[in-house]
């Protein structure tokens, strides 16, 4: 299911909700709907920060790397086909975390589910 996070500072940024999800956990928002109110985009914009800058400092995990091996093989052949390259949080998060930082700009709140 998708979540499409809507500010009158920015476009739509729209987000697969299981990756959504450790987002909005990570501010104590509901996921299904919600708000960020102007106030709060400048402390959600921290949090989101250190959380990038957290998942860059560790590796992947090994649930990651054991269906990594799962689809593509023990010995990493896949027919030929280029290697996968995992998505980072810190992609995921990107397109939310500019939206919260032009919602802080122009004193404006990010809606989701309405």
């Amino acid at each position: 299911m998708l979540i499409t996070f809507k500010s009158k500072a920015a476009a739509e940024v729209l987000m697969y909700e299981e990756h959504a999800k450790r987002i909005l956990d990570l501010l104590h928002k509901d996921h299904k709907r919600g708000v960020i109110t102007a106030a709060e985009t400048a402390n959600a914009i921290k949090l989101l920060e250190h959380e990038i800058t957290e998942s860059k400092a560790h590796f992947a995990s090994e649930a990651v790397q054991r269906d990594v091996v799962a689809h593509h093989g023990e010995n990493g052949d896949d027919n030929e086909h280029e290697q996968p390259e995992p998505v980072r949080f810190s992609s995921r998060a990107y397109p939310l975390l500019e939206m919260l930082r032009a919602a802080r700009a122009e004193n404006q709140d990010i809606v989701w589910g309405v």
